[in-house]
């Protein structure tokens, strides 16, 4: 059927409940509207599903749910052993939708036959993580469209390890959901059922408690805390989502006392209607967060999206004024800090390893080879991090010690298999009082770190463009930077094109190729002659996409002016494809 039999379709069918029926009602004779709502099924990507709230096959709504959930379900089945014994942990954020979805979701399963344990309201994701492991279930499903727009919300799926699902199996569950063609063929089950048959169970505070626990646990200096815990002022923004209990709990167990929350951000609110965006890459994000310094004056502010899997800091510089520091330079901190602390307690592993992806600045991993510690790139997405943590424990050869991305998110220890910012909270927390015993800030030491291992500046664009023909375009910009590879951005040579779609590395220079490693994916990353570099590449969860820079310079000033020119450059190559 095509777009508008699928749309007269749901109209028809009594299956279709009264209010999604309205909404398609409204918007009778829009047919562009129609056409984008019902054109395709909601992709099920490598993470699940992400979209719009709302009525169509292109939509998030409970039918849709419904049916990842059954293709979900199926290849558990398939795939796990005793997988309906072991069940599903199922987890929700502050969005719309969310608790219903998350229900929904659940019942679908119980309707198979597998548990379900739902939590009995929100909480981070992370915390999902580290429930199916320690629940030894399945696989779990969190309901989160993380830091998009309010009108957004998704659906992530997790294997019985506790990490997302990568490519190869997130491709048999696609083929699951591909099979389902009429939505009413989904099995369902009542909540009174399903509770009295003992297949749908509600978890909370148990699980909080243990996970609070092994977060603690992951403390390289308890003498610091002991020492300064009633000294340092933190500013805390959970951005309207799930991270006020677990970062604020975790926080005063660990030994902070003086945490200050933004109280206009402090609970739920699924508009996020003191943000544009409820992002902590967002600059803007932290503006109420910033008002608060001029009474409280903290010693670094943190701020979590609303599912709290991501995380950014603010320190204040040599001026006085506040820097919101960059997830790539967060992670260079974190990483020196930790690999430090263990130096310090002869700790550090012979066999260690820092695991961080292709568009992550190479200034971590110069300073983890400083350690002697290994490091290995992945393709971008968590996942492909909690899927190195999964070999590395069948093979013995490395010890997982941090795994990071630029895109604000982090992960010490090996009981979460997914970016964690409670985690990283309490961490930058404790750096933050390390550098306090010294008389510095987390500026500070950014830029002692700058002056050890070179003034690393990178930078990331998005543009928008959403539909069918944004795809498109996406599509098309692509291919024509593999077909016209520019051969150099300003007076950068280009030296290096690894396109990870056909799985090569191109050396202009010398006219060779060589195979890549990594799994196929749509990413073009160009390495310039004097090591900078760009990286391009469409957005997994939203309709950009990206471009990533990165340039090392002589002094903060040079590093800073290289990289506006240099992404003036690639950026005049970019717009001219549009």
């Amino acid at each position: 059927m095509n777009y508008r039999e699928i749309y007269e379709e749901w109209l028809r069918n009594p299956y279709f409940d009264q209010e999604i029926k309205k909404e398609l009602k409204g918007i009778e004779g829009e047919e562009k509207e129609i056409e984008e709502r019902f054109y395709r099924d909601l992709e099920f990507g490598t993470g699940g599903l992400r979209g719009v709230i709302g009525a169509g096959t292109n939509r998030m709504n409970i039918y849709t749910v419904r049916r990842a959930t059954q293709g979900f379900g199926e290849y558990l089945i398939e795939s796990v052993e005793s997988a309906k014994e072991k069940g599903v942990v199922i987890a929700y954020d502050s969005r719309h939708k969310s608790p219903e979805f998350a229900e929904e979701a659940a019942l679908v399963l119980c309707a198979n036959g597998i548990k379900a344990y739902l939590f009995d309201a929100l909480r981070t994701t992370p915390e999902l993580s580290f429930a199916i492991r320690e629940l030894g279930c399945a696989g779990g499903i969190v309901v989160t469209a993380s830091h998009n727009p309010p009108e957004y919300n998704g659906y992530k799926v997790y294997g019985e390890d506790g990490g997302q699902l990568v490519p190869e199996d997130a491709e048999k569950v696609i083929e699951k959901i591909q099979q389902i063609h009429d939505y009413s063929t989904v099995p369902y089950l009542s909540k009174r059922e399903a509770l009295e048959k003992g297949l749908l169970q509600i978890i909370g505070e148990e699980i909080d408690q243990k996970y609070i626990e092994r977060v603690k646990s992951l403390v390289l200096r308890p003498e610091l805390i002991h020492q300064l815990g009633t000294d340092l002022k933190v500013i805390y923004t959970p951005l309207h989502g799930t991270g006020n209990m677990a970062v604020r709990r975790v926080l005063r167990e660990a030994g902070f006392e003086n945490i200050f929350v933004v109280p206009e951000q402090e609970l739920p609110d699924p508009n996020f209607t003191t943000v544009k965006s409820p992002n902590p890459e967002e600059h803007e994000a932290f503006t109420l967060a910033l008002d608060l310094t001029e009474t409280v004056k903290p010693d670094v502010i943190i701020g979590t999206d609303p599912d709290c899997d991501r995380i950014g800091a603010v320190v204040q510089n040599k001026q006085g004024d506040y820097e919101i520091l960059t997830g790539n330079q967060t992670g260079a901190l974190l990483i020196d800090y930790i690999l430090s602390a263990m130096e310090e307690r002869k700790k550090l592993p012979v066999n260690g390893v820092v695991v961080k992806t292709i568009v992550t600045s190479e200034m971590g991993a110069e300073i983890a080879r400083s350690y002697g510690m290994a490091t290995l790139d992945t393709l971008t997405g968590f996942k492909f991090i909690g899927e190195k943590i999964k070999e590395f424990e069948k093979t013995g050869e490395k010890e997982f010690v941090f795994g990071y991305e630029e895109s604000y998110g982090y992960l010490a220890g090996t009981f979460v298999r997914d970016k964690d910012a409670v985690i990283a909270a309490l961490l930058i927390c404790e750096m933050a009082a390390y550098y306090k015993t010294k008389d510095m800030t987390l500026y500070d030491g950014l830029l002692a770190l700058f002056e050890k291992y070179g003034y690393y500046q990178e930078g990331l664009t998005s543009i928008t463009l959403k539909g069918k023909e944004g795809m498109e375009k996406i599509l098309s910009i692509l291919n024509q930077l593999r077909e016209n590879t520019p051969k150099s951005i300003g007076d950068k040579k280009v030296k290096l094109l690894r396109d990870y779609e056909y799985r090569k590395e191109y050396n202009l220079f010398e006219n060779r190729e060589e195979d890549l490693t990594l799994p196929q994916s749509d990413v073009l990353h160009f390495t310039m002659e004097d090591g900078s570099w760009f990286c391009v590449r469409p957005s997994g969860t939203e309709p950009k996409i990206k471009i990533y820079f990165s340039v090392v310079g002589k002094s903060l000033e040079d590093a800073k002016a290289q990289l506006q020119v240099f992404k003036y450059g690639v950026m005049d190559i970019i717009h001219s494809m549009l």
